[in-house]
């Protein structure tokens, strides 16, 4: 038996839960411009974030347990209510974020200077779910 876990490289996906997906799509996609790799009608789409993939869910879809014949037997998981997601940017990037995401009607609900100094903004995908871009320092 181990006395300790083996090592963890990273995050490798983080997971949102969307009733519409079409909104979510066009958010991710169009306003953040965030690459999209995958999508299923009515339960999943899934975009590029850097080295990390950002999951998309129909949480109604995603809360049912596969079925017996299901080609990729995924247990049932899903979310009701915001959730959060924190993407990096530097910090001379994060004023124009937020003139950026001003411009195109997205609402920023907190500007942040955190004790050890770094900064991040606060806002809303359609879903609800609290978005934050950060500079990376906010974890140094």
């Amino acid at each position: 038996m181990a006395t300790e876990p083996p090592p963890i490289i990273g995050t490798l996906e983080t997971a949102l839960y969307a009733a519409d997906l079409a909104a979510a799509e066009k958010f991710w996609g169009e306003t953040i411009g965030l690459r999209m790799i995958a999508r299923v009608d009515g339960r999943h789409v899934f975009f590029r974030c850097g080295a990390q993939v950002l999951l998309i869910f129909n949480p109604a879809v995603t809360e049912q347990p596969p079925t017996p014949d299901s080609a990729l037997p995924v247990p049932a998981h899903g979310a009701r209510g915001p959730g959060h997601f924190c993407m990096s940017a530097a910090r001379a990037d994060i004023d124009g974020w937020r003139a950026y995401l001003t411009e195109n009607a997205v609402e920023i609900e907190a500007d942040i200077i955190w004790p050890n100094g770094a900064r991040s903004i606060y806002f809303r995908d359609p879903a609800g779910n609290s978005i934050e871009i950060a500079e990376a320092a906010l974890w140094s």
